[in-house]
């Protein structure tokens, strides 16, 4: 028995030739249109789009590939250990809203904690299944980068490296985050803090470090580095870690934590150890998405905008692909002083 198939049969499809039709522009124009070609005006753009939306156009990939090479596909890289309630969620988001409207769809491709994170870029260069890729959680020296430079796979990357590869990327500057955190607490008169930083494999930690070992040494406040659990550990073992350590030490007054799931274990640890923030400690941390006043309002939090990396690392690996010249290739944001407390508006 054969099934029922609810798809119109491919001679009944509307077509770019149907488009044309409709607009009573030419094929080709409505092509071009569709790829969001420069020399395209956007009204044109937008009357061929919303055309081909209500006629329910979808382009046959099979026959894109034959005629062209391309997928129209950009593959998004991630981690299933990233902080997916803030960041990572804000970055999907804004990756695929800045496709809206253009030739290329978004796939989500997840890595597990125990697998090889060569794995899926490997497979999305030896079977051809993308055109672009996106990374995220960096390393200073990123086998990822490498293998996609050597094999000429236009990529692009939220974070940096070290490695003297170009490409575009878009990172958020952690060193001046954790500078801006060390003076905000010494300022409220904190002198012993805590530094819960993303995992050392991440080029981002170095980066957090960094800027927060030697901010501390010339405020000449004590301080320390988490060593066995990251911003990236499991709520429950920060949580754990944070209740044992400032209950063994309660000379620690400042917590500044490298993600949102870290800043909400890290005030749930110090209040099992009998403490009250913006009483007996203060705490710094950085959101992508406002949540966590909600939370606790005495948190001192700093906006990250991945909105903003999102849609830029999308139109700057278009361009990539499309073999143009973007707007901007690299851009490093500057954090913000923002919310209770911190002073609106204010940039380092």
């Amino acid at each position: 028995m054969s099934g029922i198939s609810l798809l119109p049969p491919d001679s009944d499809r509307p077509t770019l030739k149907t488009i044309a039709a409709e607009t009573g522009l030419a094929i080709a124009t409505v092509s071009r249109a569709l790829k969001d070609a420069p020399d395209i005006g956007e009204d044109t753009k937008k009357r061929v789009r919303e055309t081909a939306e209500r006629l329910g156009y979808r382009p046959n990939r099979a026959g894109v590939r034959l005629r062209t090479g391309k997928t129209n596909v950009i593959a998004l890289v991630l981690s299933t250990e990233a902080d997916v309630m803030n960041h990572t969620s804000k970055l999907i988001y804004s990756i695929a809203e800045a496709l809206r409207g253009s030739a290329y769809h978004l796939v989500v491709m997840p890595f597990f904690g125990d697998q090889d994170p060569m794995d899926p870029i490997r497979y999305i260069v030896e079977t051809g299944s993308a055109d672009g890729v996106v990374l995220n959680q960096t390393q200073p020296n990123d086998p990822r980068v490498r293998y996609l430079a050597q094999h000429t796979l236009p990529f692009a990357t939220h974070g940096r490296t070290d490695m003297g590869i170009p490409h575009p990327y878009f990172d958020f500057d952690n060193e001046a985050y954790s500078r801006l955190a060390v003076r905000e607490l010494v300022k409220r008169g904190r002198k012993r803090l805590l530094l819960i930083p993303p995992p050392r494999s991440h080029s981002y930690a170095g980066h957090m470090i960094a800027g927060f070992v030697d901010e501390a040494g010339k405020c000449g406040i004590g301080f320390e580095v988490t060593g066995h659990i990251s911003s990236d550990s499991a709520g429950g073992a920060i949580e754990a870690a944070v209740t044992d350590r400032m209950g063994q030490d309660p000379r620690i007054d400042g917590i500044v934590c490298g993600s949102t799931t870290a800043a909400m274990a890290s005030v749930a640890g110090a209040e099992n150890a009998g403490l009250r923030i913006g009483r007996d400690f203060d705490l710094v941390a950085k959101e992508a998405i406002s949540f966590l006043h909600r939370f606790r309002r005495e948190i001192l939090v700093v906006k990250e905008d991945v909105g903003h990396a999102g849609t830029f690392i999308a139109q700057s690996l278009m361009a990539a692909i499309e073999k143009r010249s973007p707007d901007q290739g690299q851009y490093l944001e500057r954090p913000t002083r923002a919310d209770d407390g911190l002073p609106k508006g204010e940039t380092l």
